[in-house]
């Protein structure tokens, strides 16, 4: 039985809608994720049959109102559904995160009246999946630069253009994409599946985050229905708000897969015996198992008040960008000194540490790496954007 580590009785400070939403949500993971996920990531495929139960359990768009398919729950129960997703897996997660704060929020903060009601019943439900647009094959950590570009054709936009690492693509029936215009402006618009020169060719070969379907937008001369434009956003402003939700969900997700990790090498160094007694026993398993519950109990702690910024909309994206790289950084670590502790059993599939360990490796670099996180901090630090 999982035993979730809650040294600083962080539990204490949620509610008990926030308590039966957890359990709901890790006896989904314990029934649904944890038997398949493995051989998913063994064999490089996405668990498709997953992302219609995630929208019967209110995991797509929690916060987006019921008016529209969503929970309409707080930032802090949204974090704690990304917790539990993750422990499952950084793919399911990320499914998750997408659908959620890079396609459904996009739409529901700067679509119109008659977008929120055509797409976000669909992709709360999963009966439609969405995938996000913004990073190019030369223009990751600078957007800015993006090429794709749409011309307005009086009618219709024509858009062209490529977008690449996109979760979901190959599987997705609406993009939200970032694209200029005539002028340069950075507008969203609404790609669907079946449009003419669009394509969505799967990436392979990934070390990383196996059991998520990654690939590429592609779009030659596709012509984008005018009422498809996302009305009520210009610039960068429009994504930039997306991946401060979609990182914020990140903060409170890699917490998972570390729990994952300390639950199992705890389970482990308890069991394990050398020398006629438990290595648990040894002082430098205790060390290892002392300072991953420290860093876990400093994330919970960071992403508890950072959420309640959220609720109250004063979280700042300097904020967001620090819990992301905090608590991304320590699930990394965390995963490392766990699979220390199993030994060569660490890098059997018997145990989930490895497959965790890879899947941080990429989510320490998606929606803004970590050096770019860094250099976010010390620009609101300082005043002076080092990356400019």
């Amino acid at each position: 039985m999982y035993n979730p580590p809650d040294y600083y009785l962080v539990d204490d400070l949620l509610t008990e809608e926030h308590k039966i939403i957890r359990s709901a949500i890790r006896d989904w993971v314990e029934r649904s994720v944890k038997p398949v996920i493995e051989e998913a990531a063994q064999n490089h495929t996405f668990p498709l049959h997953l992302i219609k139960e995630m929208g019967k359990i209110g995991a797509f768009g929690p916060f987006i109102p019921e008016k529209y398919g969503g929970s309409g729950l707080d930032q802090i129960s949204y974090g704690i559904i990304m917790t539990e997703l993750e422990r499952g897996d950084s793919a399911i997660r990320s499914a998750a995160s997408v659908q959620t704060s890079l396609v459904m929020y996009p739409i529901f903060t700067f679509g119109n009246e008659e977008q929120r009601m055509k797409y976000l019943p669909k992709l709360a439900s999963g009966e439609w999946v969405g995938a996000f647009g913004l990073t190019e094959p030369n223009y990751g950590s600078d957007p800015g630069n993006m090429l794709t570009h749409f011309e307005d054709k009086g009618d219709y936009f024509l858009l062209n253009g490529a977008k690449m690492w996109i979760t979901n693509s190959p599987i997705a029936d609406v993009s939200v994409v970032w694209a200029k215009d005539e002028s340069g402006k950075v507008r969203g618009l609404i790609v669907e599946k079946g449009m003419e020169g669009f394509t969505a060719p799967v990436t392979k070969g990934k070390w990383s985050l196996r059991a998520s379907i990654t690939g590429e937008l592609v779009f030659d001369n596709v012509r984008i229905p005018k009422e498809n434009l996302l009305p009520n956003v210009k610039g960068l402003k429009g994504p930039l708000m997306c991946l401060n939700s979609a990182r914020y969900g990140i903060a409170w997700g890699v917490i998972g897969a570390a729990m994952d990790c300390y639950d199992t090498a705890l389970r482990y160094a308890l069991e394990r015996k050398q020398f006629n007694k438990p290595i648990a026993s040894f002082q430098l398993q205790q060390k290892k198992l002392a300072e991953i519950l420290t860093e876990i109990t400093k994330a919970q702690l960071l992403v508890w008040r950072v959420g309640i910024l959220k609720n109250e909309d004063r979280a700042t994206p300097a904020q967001i960008s620090m819990s992301k790289r905090n608590n991304v950084e320590m699930a990394l670590k965390v995963a490392r000194d766990s699979r220390q502790i199993l030994g060569a059993m660490g890098i059997s599939g018997d145990f989930p540490i490895m497959r965790h360990m890879m899947n941080l490796e990429s989510v320490i670099t998606y929606e803004g790496t970590h050096d770019i996180h860094l250099l976010i901090t010390g620009m609101d630090i300082t005043g002076i954007a080092a990356f400019e």
